[in-house]
């Protein structure tokens, strides 16, 4: 075991599927010489060349494209999206061509590119640097999706997302990269959870609270609150947003009745919506409430000064949570915003 920041693990991920293969191949603005505005791709390019960390223009349709000819012909490319709210220029690339490509060409092409995208506030970015845009993705059939929350799934699932045959767009939660933890770097990944998985990290008996990437630390958090007022709330990491392993929730669910959601995205049409939706339809005996989200508000991603008021946290997440247990007076009325 090692201990390792998110940040790092990331590196040590792109690190191990270079050295591994020498089809992958980096590319994105700056991940080079700079080694990333985050700095997550530090020295990969020293080590092993301009060749294979590439520093391309400003133009995230070039990127995309590029990386869907690389891909065309047998490379492994790994995009880097600077920020969330740049991925907009290649959406077109990813809807397009990145998802559709295996199905048009009647499974002759394969698509084993992985798109890394930095995502979620919490870090005082000015306009389009904190955006949450997983939603349009998840709708798009012919991607994988899926959001790390701790170092040692960064790792792990970069590695599993790299060797994919199939397109995956991995969600970076930002504001943990400086989250620390213990990651074993040379387990096989064939011994892994899947990068499908979700999984149950919090146990509990009263509320099943389901979050992904960077909302999994406020979720264990207000679990961890939640006991001084003798409530017992089981956290579940979504890990995967497209396809969802439901099994795991369902589980939850049918043991607790109640079920929460969080996400830092939008309420209508989030996340958070499909697994109400869901979760009701397979679990609608079991219920004894109204499954509850807890989200962002459906507004644009408001100034650095005032983010702290549209992220949920602690005491949104807690309200949610006495919400769906029908605690008297606990509605703040704040979610009826989104």
């Amino acid at each position: 075991m090692t201990t390792l920041s998110l940040t790092q693990a990331i590196n040590a991920g792109l690190r191990r599927a270079l050295e591994e293969d020498p089809k992958v191949v980096l590319l994105g603005e700056d991940i080079g010489t700079l080694g990333g505005v985050f700095r997550v791709t530090d020295g990969l390019m020293k080590d092993f060349g301009s060749h294979r960390v590439i520093d391309t223009p400003l133009a995230e349709s070039a990127i995309i494209g590029t990386a869907v000819g690389l891909a065309y012909r047998g490379y492994r490319p790994v995009c880097e999206i600077q920020f969330d709210g740049f991925i907009y220029p290649g959406f077109d690339q990813i809807v397009s061509q990145v998802a559709k490509m295996h199905v048009r060409t009647q499974g002759a092409v394969r698509m084993p590119l992985t798109i890394r995208v930095p995502f979620g506030g919490g870090i005082g970015s000015p306009e389009h640097h904190s955006e949450s845009p997983e939603a349009y993705f998840v709708h798009t059939s012919g991607l994988r999706v899926i959001s790390p929350s701790n170092p040692q799934d960064a790792y792990t699932m970069l590695r599993q997302a790299i060797a994919c045959d199939d397109p995956v767009l991995y969600f970076e939660p930002k504001r943990r990269y400086h989250a620390k933890g213990e990651v074993e770097v040379d387990a096989p990944l064939v011994q892994a959870l899947p990068m499908g998985a979700s999984r149950i990290v919090a146990a509990g008996t009263d509320v099943s609270l389901v979050s992904y990437g960077p909302l999994v630390k406020t979720a264990l958090d207000a679990a961890i609150a939640a006991t001084a007022d003798g409530v017992s709330i089981e956290v579940i990491d979504l890990r995967s947003l497209a396809p969802i392993d439901y099994a795991p929730l369902v589980a939850s669910v049918r043991r607790t009745g109640r079920l929460v959601i969080t996400h830092e995205a939008g309420r209508t049409l989030g996340l958070g919506a499909e697994i109400a939706a869901v979760i009701t339809e397979r679990c609608f005996n079991y219920l004894e409430s109204a499954p509850v989200r807890v989200t962002g508000f459906d507004i644009p991603y408001p100034p650095s000064k005032l983010e702290k008021h549209h992220l949920p946290d602690l005491d949104r997440i807690l309200d949610g949570v006495d919400r769906a247990l029908g605690r008297p007076n606990s509605h703040t009325g704040m979610d009826d915003w989104a």
